[in-house]
């Protein structure tokens, strides 16, 4: 059974497998390997996933959902066609979608996969994650980090001598930073850092919040058709700032009447605090790494948005050196996830290649504030296990009361780098009893241990007795209890894929759709004509004349596209 790697990203998910000696990426049903992350639900049930599904953000906005990434580990609900669905239950779309164009590339049931995160993801986000996968109908019993899968891609790892080197991973809605090592074949990792909430999607919005605000309007006086419509047109401009100082984009809303120029550096100048954003993860990874610019031998650029010139002007400038993109950023992700995956599978042809990584977050316990008077700040968080420590890993700490007479400690484990626990992420919680005593005169030892797979093993012992206590916290599908589980999927089954054969069509026709809608006068008849000439076709149900039409159909739709403004 194969065992594939996945990188489920916030703008575009790809696939790979580890066969024949290399990664090889798998194409999905439109002959493409990149799959939009976007998911459209239509008033009978019927799910789109990929290129489909992003036609009709335009024409559908509100049956189609996109960035759901963003929202992995919150209660935020989605709704479509008037049902409402968590990330989770999105990214299982996507998944699945993923999980059945392997299938039909393997020519075999797909059942396991290991699933790329960024590095900065904490535990509540990766157990969401595993539920996504869960609920596609795959076994995730490993996650992989997205600079590190994107390290293994490069091939670092077998590189001849001793290296140090930075990867910086910015996609659609995160920003991933780590510091690696390759030395005596370990590929060891040695820092993580990043921001969860910063990627190519807020830069596309500092464009639409320019744009609006040159209209004098703001998101609110705008309709979820133009409003999607306003950003599809600013990403394409985000993009063309790459060759133009300069870009005009002619009238395309009812409330713009004139041609609008926008310029390059009232861009570069209005994101400056995302730039901003940017430097400090990189500066919080090297310090962790003790290392200094000049200290690494390579920059590895990773994740779609770091195709943007400036971005890369400043990686330059920040480390005085061209950093590498040798591979499509987009891809390079899923090309290492699927490498893990052959590891996982003990592949013969990787068996010399050791990895570690480091855990990105502080791990330890709520500890009594003595100083919270007021009882506004809450309890103090106590690190056991420090961030970009090693793992596995273990680690203890002793713990004492705090009142005379006190009989039982109340230990809630958490993750984060705050001071105050209420502004870190509670795991768990464990009650141990005590002897009474003096206040100071009981405690307790607390050890925990982190393993590769984002299990956490918490062993108490009470040091004036010797009595023992274990829980273990594990990186399971999610928060969620056995029946909720089956309430989501039973919910996701109701729903049906359209038929892999029906896909290209599905997309061709999403896409004439939105070019109808966007089009007027003799432009608006042709496409109109040509969708029901197409239509008709697809009714003859011919495979041999079906597929001749897909490419005539494709082609003029190219032509109508011809007059794009950007």
């Amino acid at each position: 059974m194969s065992i594939i790697g996945i990188d489920l990203g916030t703008t575009n998910s790809a696939a790979a497998i580890w066969q024949n000696g290399q990664a090889e990426l798998i194409p999905n049903r439109l002959n493409e390997y990149l799959t939009p992350s976007v998911v459209h639900i239509s008033q009978d049930g019927k799910v789109l996933v990929g290129r489909a599904a992003q036609e009709r953000l335009l024409t559908h906005p509100n049956a189609t959902a996109s960035v759901f990434k963003r929202y992995m580990g919150t209660d935020r609900q989605l709704t479509l066609a008037k049902k409402t669905y968590s990330a989770p239950e999105l990214s299982a779309f996507v998944l699945k979608s993923l999980k059945e164009d392997a299938e039909n590339y393997l020519g075999e049931a797909v059942t396991e996969a290991v699933i790329s995160v960024p590095a900065y993801f904490n535990n509540i986000q990766r157990k969401a994650t595993i539920l996504a996968g869960e609920l596609a109908g795959l076994k995730v019993e490993r996650l992989i980090n997205e600079p590190t899968a994107a390290a293994i891609a490069y091939g670092l790892h077998e590189k001849p001598e001793h290296t140090q080197f930075i990867v910086l991973d910015l996609g659609g809605g995160t920003f991933d930073v780590s510091i690696m090592e390759y030395f005596e074949g370990v590929l060891e990792v040695h820092a993580s850092a990043g921001d969860n909430y910063l990627g190519g999607e807020d830069f596309t919005g500092i464009l639409v919040s320019k744009f609006l605000s040159t209209l004098h309007l703001n998101k609110t006086q705008l309709n979820p058709h133009e409003l999607q419509l306003v950003q599809a047109q600013m990403e394409q401009a985000k993009r063309q700032f790459n060759q133009a100082d300069v870009i005009k984009v002619e009238p395309f809303l009812k409330a713009q009447k004139e041609t609008i120029s926008l310029y390059k550096e009232d861009f570069i100048k209005l994101s400056e605090p995302l730039w901003q954003r940017l430097q400090r993860p990189i500066e919080t990874a090297l310090r962790d790494a003790k290392l200094k610019p000049a200290d690494l031998d390579e920059v590895i650029l990773v994740g779609g948005a770091t195709r943007m010139q400036y971005f890369r002007s400043l990686i330059a400038k920040m480390f005085r050196r061209v950093p590498s993109a040798n591979l499509d950023p987009d891809l390079v992700v899923a090309m290492g996830a699927s490498i893990q995956a052959g590891l996982k599978a003990r592949d013969q042809a990787l068996e010399d290649m050791v990895l570690t990584d480091v855990c990105p977050y502080s791990l330890g316990v709520g500890t009594y504030n003595e100083n919270d008077h007021l009882s506004t700040q809450g309890d103090l968080f106590s690190p056991i296990i420090e961030r970009n420590t090693v793992i596995p890993c273990s680690r203890m700490s002793a713990y004492y009361t705090v009142n005379d007479n006190q009989t039982k400690l109340n230990l809630e484990f958490f993750q984060g780098e705050h001071r105050l626990v209420k502004n870190n992420i509670s795991l768990g919680q464990l009650e141990v009893r005590l002897p009474k005593a003096k206040r100071g005169e009981e405690g307790v030892t607390v050890r925990l241990s982190y393993d590769v797979n984002g299990v956490l093993e918490v062993d108490v012992e009470v040091i004036s007795t010797g009595e023992k206590h274990y829980k273990m916290i594990l990186n399971t599908p999610s928060q969620l209890n056995e029946q909720d589980i089956a309430a989501s999927k039973a919910k996701l089954s109701a729903l049906k894929f359209h038929p892999r054969e029906q896909e290209m069509n599905l997309a061709l026709l999403a896409r004439a759709e939105r070019l109808y809608e966007g089009r007027l006068g003799d432009q608006r008849e042709a496409v109109l004509r040509a969708i029901r000439w197409f239509e008709s076709i697809l009714e003859q149900q011919d495979p041999s004349a079906i597929g001749e039409a897909q490419t005539e159909f494709s082609q003029f739709l190219d032509t109508i596209e011809q007059d794009r403004l950007f």
